[in-house]
């Protein structure tokens, strides 16, 4: 059984609204589960946002425009990176932007890539997920470092599609 129809079979159980499928295809053995019990309960836990130390700003005169100047800053960069497509992490887990430790990473800054093409690996409950670009272009910007834990829908690359 390969990996995609893994996948279209776990989102086709959790669109069915079942709790929980068992599958069993000579060797592969596959369980999913969905929900859980009305009486179970679940437990979140969200990690605290930093808090940002206030930094203390001298009283001359040059400080007050240095400190103006961040701000155009930051909105000239949000615009720059406005006509950027981002690919976005399909799931939660693990992203690897190396296929095996001893490999070459699959994209890096400057590369030209087409639709279809593999730009990382997230690792989810011991499963290797190929993401794939749906847009052709240049990967301007990697966001997430290797080895590093990823969110649903948290932005991994921005790709430059002209």
């Amino acid at each position: 059984m390969e990996l995609k129809e893994i996948q279209n079979l776990i989102k086709f159980v959790a669109k069915s609204g079942a709790n929980e499928v068992k599958l069993e295809m000579g060797d592969v053995k596959i369980t999913i589960k969905t929900g859980g019990d009305k009486n179970e309960t679940t437990t979140y836990y969200q990690q605290p946002a930093p808090v940002q130390i206030p930094v203390p700003v001298q009283a001359e005169a040059p400080a007050t425009p240095v400190a103006a100047d961040p701000a155009p800053s930051e909105e000239k960069t949000a615009e720059d990176t406005s006509k950027y497509i981002e690919i976005k992490s399909p799931i939660i887990g693990t992203l690897y932007r190396k296929p095996s430790p001893d490999k070459p990473v699959f994209v890096k800054v400057g590369d030209t890539i087409e639709a279809g093409d593999t730009v990382c690996i997230i690792e989810a409950m011991k499963l290797f997920n190929e993401v794939e670009s749906e847009v052709s272009g240049k990967i301007v910007k990697v966001l997430v470092e290797d080895s590093s834990p990823v969110e649903f829908d948290q932005p991994l690359f921005l790709i430059d599609p002209s």
